[in-house]
């Protein structure tokens, strides 16, 4: 009798299953998916703009380059060759070739002169070469713009500054260097004339 009854209540007994419904398995299938999709956009995302830091560095390192050999031009009143340029305290005074915007005949970079980098005061002036004559990588494009600036100083002492050569005592140096369709660093520095008489 024993036997008999542990055989029935064994194969009387339902047995537990184990294991998923189709359902289960489809909706976990779709939960994965929709996991890996946005895995997936958001390193393709970040590989696609990975190059952009790098470009936007080295744009950087082309204005730091081009703002600093500007500014540290000098800015007197007459060019260095000039016999007076050591004593003029005015274009007027310079014997023959008082300063002005655009390089004298000959002159190569680095200019004698900060307002030698441009053509024309307030225009932008193209680059696509840094001091030593060496090409800047393509897909850049860099101007330098100079202009006056009378804004320059605390309210109530600026710092005078006129349009004409004898009245530029504060210029205002632009460096745009483009490196794709829409993005571009702008550096501005200032240059003042402390020391018109200081030639090389």
């Amino acid at each position: 009798m024993s036997i008999a009854r542990t055989r029935h209540s064994l194969t009387g007994r339902r047995q537990r299953q184990h294991g998923l419904s189709l359902i289960e398995l489809i909706v976990f299938i779709m939960i994965v998916s929709v996991a890996v999709a946005g895995v997936l956009a958001v390193l393709n995302q970040n590989t696609r703009a990975s190059a952009d830091p790098l470009r936007r560095k080295q744009a950087l390192a082309i204005a730091e380059a081009l703002l600093e050999e500007v500014e540290l031009a000098r800015f007197t009143y007459c060019d260095p060759a000039d016999a007076k340029a050591q004593t003029a305290t005015s274009p007027a005074d310079c014997a023959s070739i008082p300063e002005n915007a655009g390089p004298e005949s000959g002159n190569a970079r680095p200019y004698d002169n900060v307002n030698d980098y441009v053509a024309a005061f307030g225009s932008a002036q193209a680059y696509s070469t840094d001091v030593a004559d060496g090409a800047f990588p393509s897909g850049y494009a860099t101007t330098v713009t100079i202009q006056a600036d009378s804004n320059l100083g605390p309210t109530g002492a600026k710092i005078p500054s006129g349009g004409a050569p004898a009245n530029m005592n504060a210029l205002r140096i632009t460096v745009r260097v483009n490196y794709s369709a829409t993005d571009a660093i702008i550096l501005e520095g200032y240059r003042t004339r402390y020391a018109p008489e200081v030639t090389p």
